[in-house]
């Protein structure tokens, strides 16, 4: 993640600990050399909405393979013994779990932070009741657009409505609650949009995701903005951020799934000659880039390990057979072993970034999506030639 209110406006939340620490680019394993990895827990593969981007693949049926729930308290053993400082509960959409608030409660008793990532349509006044009871640090909503836009990618009349319930539940309650925006070519128009809408319902954070191609994700790359919409987009990131701040009413706003934003931030600063540029470059060196596989694991339904939650096509291990810790911790998969050294792997545009310190090579499932090489160079980095300092033969064939 990416925060822009940090980078630009020197803003506090509890995730900078994590992503700016000034020993983070010591750990070879966790967020830092004192903790483990945040962990994406796709706790179930069933959902009640069929959305077009769904990195999970998602379907209304329950997996008969899905954690139990004793297997999954000796999963949450495991990270609280490993110090995982929080745990992402996703899906699928997690509330279709009857265990999952017991499982909450579990995980934040033994003192790691929890955090929910829903579609909010199964939030009820008790439900969130519970989860600000619980401790849940943060419920983050998805919506793709305000009205039948969002209801067209959620794919059923009346889904904005009642996510939008859902918001406004957690509001009331004092339960943190976010917006998560994944942009793309069939809602650019929207991002105006969201701004105005977190603004008029008074939300407090807004993720705004770069589209991954995996899941059905993938049936929407050739819908992935282009490069110069990209730029656009995140134009209109920086100035909505930065206004909200000097109106006295800022936000946390971030961006996630592409790590060219923190040099897009940057470079733009030092066109305005900002003094503020060197501090943000300073930033961006602390939280090194891109850390799947290092400071970020994705956990699936079944039990098997991923470098992070787009990467379900690399299993690194299996917790029912073998613990989270261990497998982590020894980092012996040849994947995982590489991901952690990956400047030796690199190709193409990334391998050659004078950037890359700052970066880390960026979204490999995309790569890989693309020209079928974990290693190549992402396709989303919108940065030009010139901004990164490659020539054209830096680009795959």
């Amino acid at each position: 993640m990416i925060s822009v209110s940090k980078l630009l406006c020197d803003s506090a939340s509890f995730g900078d600990s994590l992503r700016y620490a000034n020993h983070a680019s010591q750990a070879t394993a966790g967020t830092t050399s004192e903790r483990g990895p945040v962990v994406v827990w796709n706790c179930t593969r069933s959902c009640n909405l069929r959305c077009l981007h769904c990195y999970y693949s998602a379907e209304a049926a329950p997996s008969p393979h899905e954690l139990t729930t004793e297997e999954a308290r000796r999963f949450i053993d495991d990270l609280a013994s490993f110090r995982v400082p929080v745990l992402l509960i996703s899906g699928g959409e997690p509330l279709v779990r009857r265990d999952l608030l017991d499982l909450a409660a579990y995980a934040s008793d033994k003192g790691i932070r929890v955090t929910l990532s829903t579609n909010g349509t199964l939030l009820t006044r008790d439900i969130v009741k519970r989860l600000k009871q619980i401790g849940v640090g943060y419920v983050g909503i998805s919506f793709d657009g305000v009205g039948s836009v969002h209801d067209y990618f959620r794919a059923r009349d009346g889904a904005f409505a009642a996510s939008l319930t859902g918001v406004r539940l957690c509001l009331e309650e004092g339960q943190k609650v976010g917006v998560r925006f994944t942009m793309n070519r069939f809602n650019r128009d929207e991002l105006p949009r969201i701004f105005d809408f977190i603004e008029a319902e008074g939300i407090p954070r807004a993720c705004f995701y770069h589209l991954v191609y995996s899941g059905r994700g993938a049936e929407l790359r050739e819908q992935d903005l282009t490069h110069e919409e990209t730029r656009r987009a995140m134009d209109l990131i920086i100035e909505r951020t930065e206004a909200m701040a000097a109106a006295g009413t800022p936000r946390e706003i971030l961006t996630v799934d592409n790590h060219a934003d923190g040099v897009y931030i940057y470079l733009t600063l030092v066109r305005r000659g900002s003094p503020r540029a060197e501090a943000v470059r300073k930033l961006l060196e602390m939280n090194g880039g891109n850390r799947s596989g290092v400071a970020i694991a994705a956990v699936d339904h079944e039990g098997n390990v991923h470098p992070d939650q787009f990467s379900m096509n690399q299993t690194l291990g299996n917790v029912r057979e073998v613990p989270f810790s261990e497998i982590w911790g020894k980092g012996e998969h040849p994947l995982l072993a590489a991901l952690r050294r990956r400047k030796e792997f690199l190709k193409g545009r990334c391998a050659a970034c004078k950037w890359l310190a700052l970066c880390n090579g960026n979204f490999r499932a995309r790569a890989e999506a693309v020209f079928g090489d974990y290693w190549a160079p992402d396709p989303a980095c919108y940065l030009t030639d010139e901004e990164i300092g490659v020539t054209a033969n830096a680009h795959p064939e």
